[in-house]
């Protein structure tokens, strides 16, 4: 189901997001919070390509910052939705979790929708991961590419996409014992374990490049410039 407008958590202030995260209500949780911190990743790198993009001193990057604004303004869009994705696969399971068990034919129904929901509520903070590799990649990409005085603030995005896809995965496995379907939890076991190091592995070198003030040489696969 697809969150209306006025359901949104993007709809919302800080502070009502806030209040409804600490509230005793079980959405949003971990999972959506997960997704926000990662979208203002995304969006601490879209910001750090605008801030380079038209400045001479780093005009043979001109290509990569535009890309880089870009793909960070599509990644903040994108994991806002997963924030209300969420949140409506978490209700999903918690009604599965209540239909009747009265008869044999309401424990196997009830069975098959707690299975399917469990599948789901693990599918999309799958996606949460996936696009948080997307979101350090750009930032890696920017790194030592960008301009000098916000080059802090991709370190920062490092630190939340990173800390943001540990929590999205931590949402994938709790839900995965649930799930019937033996190739998709091997796959997703797989799939997490391998985007959480390749995450981990391009954040550091992000940080790395940050605290080390390098400067880096033009990528040779930028995306060539538009006809």
């Amino acid at each position: 189901m697809q969150a209306q407008p006025s359901d949104r958590y993007r709809d919302l202030t800080l502070g009502g997001f806030v209040a409804r995260l600490a509230s005793a209500e079980p959405v949003p949780g971990g999972g959506s919070a997960s997704a926000i911190a990662a979208s203002l990743a995304a969006g601490l790198v879209a910001m750090v390509a605008s801030l380079s993009e038209g400045r001479p001193a780093y005009a043979q990057h001109a290509v990569l910052h535009r890309s880089a604004r870009e793909t960070g303004l599509r990644l903040t869009e994108r994991l806002l939705e997963i924030a209300d994705e969420d949140a409506a696969a978490y209700a999903d399971f918690a009604a599965a979790m209540k239909r009747p068990r009265s008869t044999p034919d309401d424990i196997a129904e009830r069975d098959a929708a707690l299975a399917a929901a469990a599948r789901h509520a693990a599918a999309v903070p799958l996606q949460c991961v996936d696009a948080c590799l997307d979101v350090v990649m750009t930032a890696e990409a920017l790194a030592g590419r960008s301009n000098r005085n916000a080059s802090s603030d991709l370190g920062v995005a490092a630190f939340l996409a990173e800390a943001a896809a540990r929590g999205a995965a931590a949402n994938v496995l709790v839900n995965l014992p649930s799930v019937t379907d033996e190739e998709f939890v091997g796959t997703a076991m797989i799939r997490v374990d391998g985007l959480l190091h390749e995450i981990g592995r391009l954040a550091d070198v992000t940080r790395g490049i940050v605290l080390s003030g390098e400067r880096r040489e033009p990528l040779v696969d930028a995306p060539a410039e538009p006809g």
